[in-house]
């Protein structure tokens, strides 16, 4: 297990009362289903991060970023630990478009109500730290 947790941000981008998803590829919970995200650098704000990974991994512009739950992930499988901020943003500009096909398989826009399946571990301990937005969901999950 890494010794240090990382800082993940995870990205909700809005438009039309959907948000951007899309399916992961890669070592790091492929094939599960996730908004855009990565690693805050050094010396970098949460929402600056949140405005780079949209753009590099989407192509797409965002703006009006609000802190909406910090969770504690802990990945055991994977010896991996993170603390995840997850950002809510609006749409500004560009399509949803796959920039880092070795990220994404495909993108989708989704609601809360129309979640894909499987999603990434992180969506656990969001489900109980903000569960007023997965109604139809267990919290233990």
């Amino acid at each position: 297990m890494d010794k240090v947790p990382r800082v993940g941000i995870g990205v909700f981008v809005w438009k039309d009362g959907k948000f951007i998803m899309g399916q992961r590829k890669g070592a790091h919970g492929a094939d599960s289903w996730s908004v855009p995200g990565g690693h805050l650098e050094f010396g970098e704000s949460w929402e600056t991060c949140a405005a780079r990974e949209v753009l590099e991994e989407t192509g797409m512009t965002v703006k009006n970023p609000k802190l909406f739950a910090v969770c504690n992930d802990i990945f055991e499988d994977e010896g991996k630990h993170y603390v995840t901020i997850w950002i809510t943003t609006e749409w500004e500009s560009g399509e949803p478009t796959i920039i880092e096909p070795d990220k994404f398989i495909e993108l989708q826009w989704r609601s809360f109500a129309d979640l894909p399946d499987p999603l990434f571990l992180s969506w656990n301990q969001l489900k109980k730290v903000r569960p007023e937005f997965f109604p139809n969901s267990s919290q233990n999950s």
